[in-house]
């Protein structure tokens, strides 16, 4: 992807913390020549390997577990964005040279997907991303809370899909490139628009853990 310096962020903890907080992924992959495009909401298992590894699960009937196993894949991973308004711009009164533009905080992750079958890894793979999941709630679902024959049926129908991570690149667009003064104001008007503190956030401090 097209990535200035300025916008560049090369921090694992950082794009990892984004892949946690933002867990659906566009895994794109090539099949028959052609781009397939699909969402997968993904885990991370940050301990495996040099960048982490990509655990999920994909529908049996999904062609994509057998025409991508082993080969090269694309996961991206979209955090806060938002429309930018020239209006927030200290510049704008200053000269009005100023033109609007789009912030957003993205993570490409690069690797070679493996698929799982075996019915023992893949109950292992399922509710480890069900822990992963619920965590947080106040009366979390288990996989154990179902009975065991249902679950085994489940697992029949899915198929558990792997993606060491090769390489990550993350971009955070989040007006760098903007003098202090436009920085500031750009994240007041952030505040003060709905859904716009995420972004405020990142702009303030770019690759800030959401609050």
């Amino acid at each position: 992807m097209y990535l200035p310096t300025h916008f560049e962020e090369s921090r694992t903890e950082v794009m990892h913390t984004l892949l946690r907080a933002h867990p659906l992924g566009l895994l794109v992959t090539l099949s028959g020549g052609e781009l397939q495009a699909n969402s997968i909401p993904f885990m991370l298992d940050a301990q495996r390997g040099p960048h982490g590894t990509l655990v999920a699960h994909v529908a049996r009937a999904n062609p994509l577990w057998r025409e991508a196993a082993l080969t090269p894949v694309l996961a991206v991973f979209q955090g806060p964005q938002a429309y930018i308004s020239p209006s927030g711009y200290a510049a704008k009164a200053e000269h009005g040279k100023v033109v609007p533009t789009w912030n957003y905080v993205m993570v490409q992750a690069r690797g070679r997907l493996r698929a799982i079958e075996d019915a023992r890894e893949l109950h292992a793979l399922v509710s480890r991303l069900t822990n992963t999941h619920e965590a947080g709630r106040a009366a979390p679902w288990a996989v154990s809370d179902a009975p065991d024959d249902y679950i085994e049926k489940m697992l029949g129908a899915i198929v558990g899909i792997e993606i060491p991570i090769e390489s990550l690149t993350g971009k955070w667009k989040v007006s760098q490139n903007r003098s202090a003064a436009d920085r500031d104001g750009v994240a007041r008007m952030l505040e003060q628009e709905p859904g716009g503190a995420a972004m405020a956030a990142q702009v303030r401090n770019p690759g800030a853990a959401p609050a």
